[in-house]
């Protein structure tokens, strides 16, 4: 039976969507040979709405497996806007089934995080038949142990704090390393442990800056001139928590500093006389080639995919459990955060070997 698949990337790059990209394509010309066609919608759902895409070959699926970044494009289309019609008019939730049925498309499968789940939810529910595959560098997809490109990403964090140790015990200073993650703390917490962080602030354990001030003092009491610090782009104060979103930025607004980053390394410096300083490593985090673990997952999350689309098994995401893939509803996974539990067990390793967590 022929079968026609669009396939698109969605939201922020990261390392492994070639990965997954390949796998998918290589295993569905295995399973689905002759019979099978492959449309590569551009710029993830900014495509899907303005009917941009163009029919793939299975040429297009080699030499992509370490290639870092997205062959298809991707961009960010939020969730909340994409049952608003804006002004320029276009009903975007209509557009993208028209155009999902003028591509003559049997099936769409979705490659990005929370926002690109979340549409493909609604999608499903559109009555499109669709396949989710979890991507982005925070891990906080619902349902699945690791997304691909977070373990890549945690090797360049880790890459980051390895080289800031050598200048930080050089010149004895605190440095304070600005991780991706502004609602979750996985990537800052897997990394600031591989990376040997003395402090790791997360946003799921507000800090106290007082606290931190102590830490980093009982290390120069111990003849320790110098400390590392992994803070998550979401971070916040104890009294920044009991706030809501808006009033902290409008509060960060005020105060000049917008950053968690920038205010914690001013009041350290304030606080403890020490020559304090911020490093930024941003988007370097989510580029480059995928690791030989984000290989490996991509490619069975890919192939796993494709025997979903065999199995006209829609209406799913694909999911890591243990060490089985496996896959749970877009229904069940849509919306729904994973944040690190307080007492994760990365958590209690840290706090045993004196890692101090800001509290």
């Amino acid at each position: 039976m022929k079968r026609r698949i669009g396939i698109l990337t969605s939201g922020g790059d990261c390392p492994g969507l070639n990965a997954t990209i390949r796998g998918v394509a290589k295993a569905c010309y295995q399973l689905m040979g002759d019979e099978l066609e492959i449309v590569g919608i551009v710029d993830g759902y900014h495509g899907l709405i303005h009917g941009e895409y163009h029919e793939m070959k299975p040429s297009d699926f080699s030499g992509i497996l370490t290639l870092g970044g997205t062959i298809l494009g991707t961009s960010r289309t939020p969730y909340k806007q994409m049952q608003v019609v804006g002004e320029d008019n276009i009903d975007k939730v209509a557009n993208m089934k028209a155009n999902y049925k003028k591509m003559k498309l049997d099936c769409l499968l979705t490659l990005g995080g929370n926002g690109t789940h979340k549409t493909a939810n609604l999608l499903s529910q559109e009555g499109l038949n669709v396949i989710g595959l979890p991507k982005t560098i925070d891990n906080d997809i619902w349902g699945t142990d690791f997304t691909f490109g977070f373990h890549t990403a945690v090797d360049i964090g880790t890459e980051v704090l390895d080289r800031i140790h050598t200048t930080a015990s050089s010149h004895k200073r605190v440095m304070v390393v600005e991780i991706m993650g502004n609602k979750v703390g996985w990537l800052t917490l897997y990394t600031g442990i591989a990376g040997g962080a003395d402090i790791i602030i997360i946003p799921e354990i507000p800090y106290d800056i007082e606290a931190v001030a102590k830490a980093v003092e009982r290390r120069s009491k111990k003849g320790k001139g110098f400390s590392v610090i992994a803070v998550a782009e979401g971070a916040m104060d104890k009294e920044e928590a009991k706030l809501k979103k808006k009033e902290r930025t409008r509060l960060r607004a005020q105060t000049g500093v917008t950053t968690a980053t920038a205010r914690i390394a001013k009041e350290l410096a304030d606080l403890t006389g020490h020559d304090t300083r911020v490093v930024l490593p941003g988007h370097i985090l989510r580029g480059g080639s995928p690791s030989a673990y984000d290989r490996v997952l991509a490619t069975q999350f890919g192939v796993y995919a494709a025997k979903l689309v065999e199995q006209q098994r829609y209406g799913v995401t694909v999911a890591l459990a243990g060490n089985t893939v496996t896959c749970n509803l877009l229904s069940d996974v849509a919306g729904k955060a994973k944040p690190v539990p307080t007492d994760a067990t990365l958590i209690k390793v840290g706090r045993n070997m004196g890692i101090s967590f800001g509290d």
